[in-house]
């Protein structure tokens, strides 16, 4: 995973974080729900990555 990949995610992550947590202080369930889901999708594009990652190291490619 490239540090841009990563960065990229985590900044998305953050993105899903304040959404939610602005959600649930203004009572916004729609808002604190894109941003769980946000969250969700940032960290199953991490796990992509991952998995990638260790591919490579398996097959030195």
């Amino acid at each position: 995973m490239s540090v841009a990949d990563k960065f990229e995610n985590k900044a998305e992550e953050q993105k899903g974080k304040a959404k939610e947590h602005l959600g649930a202080a203004t009572n916004d369930h729609g808002l604190e729900t894109e941003g769980k889901a946000d969250q969700a999708k940032a960290g199953a594009k991490q796990a992509g990555e991952h998995i990638k990652d260790a591919a490579k190291d398996v097959t030195g490619h």
